[in-house]
């Protein structure tokens, strides 16, 4: 790569109208990160000396999204020069490379944009490229014999001839930065969409006697671009085969990887086995030689090492799941810590818990942590029995050893290695069903 210093320019004022959303355009998730994170992401790999974000008006949620950054106003949306020129006075006395990337383009990699800055070179301009069997809807490159780049023709205001291009433009530039704001002020709007075009820029740096070279990319993929809800949907599904590639590279087993739906920053260690249908919501990390069973939905949860979820179980945020702990099928468990060796085998829902290590949470058990105003804790020491259908009504706690008999209530702590009861004695009336059988049978008859 070329060693000039870097700026990048994400083009993101997009209101997003033709996705009927009122939400900025770049705003939109992918694996739980708006459009511009990911764009954000891959430029800062690059670690460039400034990124410049050009935002729309009224647009505070998209503004935050980009912090640390510098964002800058595109007061009129009047085309894609018109937004590189709002942030001329951010690039003022920026010189070497000013990389400009589209904020609806989220997947072009850090090593495209490398290979977009090395075929600059000692030209003026780059263009990264990409040839496609439909071009139609894309800006044509047309190339000089020397295969450098003559111009960039939109589709709307290409020829015949010039539509038979194969070798479209992407939206993606490398543009030397002493030149950029000449260059700029001598774009017009004299096109179908009488909109200022950064397309323009190598048919008048060619005026100039200056190069313009194409740096093409192998996979098309990765410079989709998003109008729709249905481009945002086939881009969601290119980037969910680009995260299981990349786990299934660094050691996880995954049995049917196309069923699993990961986030941005899912984190696995080697080992860690996930059956069908799990989806991983933002914020997971998974340790060593874990299994995650079928059917399963975790959420800003960690989870540590061989450890067994599932299936059917749910970490809702501040899960904290210790080594070896088993949960499983229809759990909830949120904002607890779970100690090492623990159980929580089915049907239960732990919240607001602080539970020690090799304690037996049995089925239909519960932590009750809300009193319909404000959330409690429980605290379950270790090697705790807690017996099937007990309720535990916090604040309250369970001390070390202690056995909660099932179908209790509890609402007082109870001490090391006590028994704890609270349920009213059974109640056994002979002959009573047959009775109430008699009786229903022969008012039936009437």
């Amino acid at each position: 790569m070329n060693k000039n210093p870097l700026t990048i320019v994400i083009l993101a004022a997009g209101k997003g109208t033709r996705m009927k959303s009122n939400m900025p355009k770049v705003m939109h998730r992918l694996a739980y990160l708006p459009m511009i994170g990911w764009v954000l992401k891959n430029a800062e790999a690059l670690k460039p000396k400034k990124i410049i974000v050009v935002v729309g008006p009224d647009m505070p949620a998209l503004e935050a999204a980009c912090k640390p950054h510098t964002c800058v106003v595109q007061a009129v949306r009047n085309g894609t020069a018109g937004a590189v020129k709002a942030a001329l006075p951010a690039l003022k006395n920026v010189k070497g490379d000013v990389v400009v990337l589209l904020g609806d383009t989220p997947l072009v990699t850090p090593q495209t944009i490398k290979g977009l800055i090395k075929a600059r070179g000692k030209a003026g301009i780059s263009v990264l490229g990409m040839r496609l069997s439909d071009p139609s809807g894309y800006g044509r490159l047309v190339m000089n014999k020397d295969g450098s780049l003559q111009k960039i023709v939109e589709h709307k205001d290409a020829s015949a001839a010039e539509r038979k291009i194969d070798t479209v433009n992407t939206g993606a530039f490398c543009i030397d930065g002493a030149s950029l704001e000449r260059w700029l002020g001598k774009v017009k709007n004299n096109n179908a969409q009488k909109e200022y075009y950064i397309t323009d820029l190598p048919e008048i740096a060619a005026r100039e006697g200056v190069a313009t070279h194409v740096a093409l990319t192998a996979d098309p993929d990765e410079v989709k671009g998003c109008n729709s809800h249905s481009d945002l949907a086939a881009l969601e599904a290119t980037l969910q085969d680009r995260l299981r590639t990349q786990a299934l590279q660094s050691g996880v087993c995954m049995h049917h990887p196309s069923s699993v739906f990961l986030a941005h920053d899912t984190k696995f260690a080697p080992g860690v086995v996930i059956e069908p249908h799990v989806v991983f919501g933002p914020g997971v990390s998974v340790g060593e030689g874990s299994t995650i069973k079928a059917f399963s939905h975790l959420e800003d949860t960690k989870i540590g090492k061989e450890a067994s979820i599932g299936p059917f179980a749910r970490l809702r945020p501040g899960a904290d799941i210790g080594d070896a702990v088993r949960i499983g099928n229809f759990v909830e468990v949120k904002k607890s810590k779970i100690g090492k060796g623990s159980k929580i085998n089915h049907l239960a829902y732990v919240g607001d818990t602080d539970m020690g290590a090799d304690v037996n949470f049995s089925a239909g058990a519960i932590t009750v942590n809300y009193d319909g105003f404000d959330k409690h804790k429980t605290k379950i020491g270790k090697g705790v029995m807690v017996g099937s259908n007990v309720n535990l009504v916090a604040p309250v706690k369970i001390g070390d050893g202690a056995f909660i008999a099932a179908g209790s209530t509890i609402t007082k702590d109870v001490p090391k290695d006590a028994l704890a009861v609270a349920r009213d004695a059974a109640k056994v009336i002979k002959g009573w069903a047959a009775s109430y059988r008699k009786k229903k049978s022969k008012a039936k008859k009437k």
